[in-house]
């Protein structure tokens, strides 16, 4: 029997529907990003993951490391690498699912960044055309610039894209206002409705909202010359087990 293909969107859709995170408590699950990396530059990239979130490049200060040997949702970390845990933006859309907001995931790309304004996408995946994530794609293909927004202000960087029905704003609203009080930082720029956002158009009677891409801080570390390999989207795991960068 053939297995069917998987879109990036239907995986998006699964995620959110198991988030149970409360910004407001600070308790539940929330989607996860794993990356390994060589033993060796984990001081490098730990003072990386601190300048991402001070300069708001990064979905949250929070993140959880496990050495050599050691299992994360059945994988065994390699040796002579170090996994990272930090959490994945569709953390968002799961909060939004969990108001009762239906959410449309778009697509990922990378953002052009001036002075510290998001400006326009110049690359974008369709979520729905690609069983890849797209940002991981475009990590690969070395689109970023993220070290430059981290020190300039101004670059390229990762974000994703979604869209909600415009009825739906006061609700959204209220989920904005409890991530404010929280260590979730990944809101890029919200839209208005029928309006394009960054260049992306949106559906007839919806609004659009960009975030930061979860693997900003490991596009950053690679740009350095350093080893990452990234999975988003790795699964789901209990945010009291992470902890604050800056703590490290």
């Amino acid at each position: 029997m053939t297995v069917p293909l998987k879109f990036v969107n239907n995986n998006i859709e699964d995620y959110a529907m198991q988030v149970t995170f409360d910004p407001v408590a600070g308790e539940g699950n929330v989607v996860y990003n794993l990356s390994l990396i060589k033993n060796e530059d984990l001081d490098f990239a730990i003072s990386i993951l601190k300048a991402a979130h001070k300069t708001g490049v990064s979905v949250s200060g929070l993140v959880r490391f496990f050495s050599s040997g050691e299992t994360v949702a059945g994988f065994s970390i390699p040796k002579g690498c170090t996994g990272i845990c930090t959490m994945c933006s569709i953390t968002f859309d799961g909060l939004l699912v969990r108001r009762g907001i239906p959410v449309n995931p778009i697509g990922g790309g990378v953002v052009e960044i001036e002075n510290r304004t998001p400006i326009r996408f110049t690359h974008i995946i369709l979520y729905e055309h690609t069983t890849i994530d797209p940002l991981q794609v475009l990590i690969s293909q070395k689109t970023t610039s993220v070290s430059d927004v981290m020190r300039k202000g101004s670059g390229n960087m990762l974000a994703n894209i979604r869209e909600f029905h415009m009825e739906a704003e006061p609700l959204v609203g209220l989920v904005l206002d409890e991530l404010s009080s929280s260590s979730y930082s990944g809101i890029l720029e919200v839209g208005m409705p029928n309006l394009p956002l960054l260049g992306v158009p949106v559906s007839p009677q919806y609004v659009a909202i960009a975030a930061v891409g979860g693997t900003n801080p490991m596009a950053a570390i690679r740009e350095s010359g350093c080893w990452v390999q990234t999975q988003a989207m790795k699964g789901l795991m209990d945010i009291t087990l992470m902890e604050e960068i800056r703590s490290f």
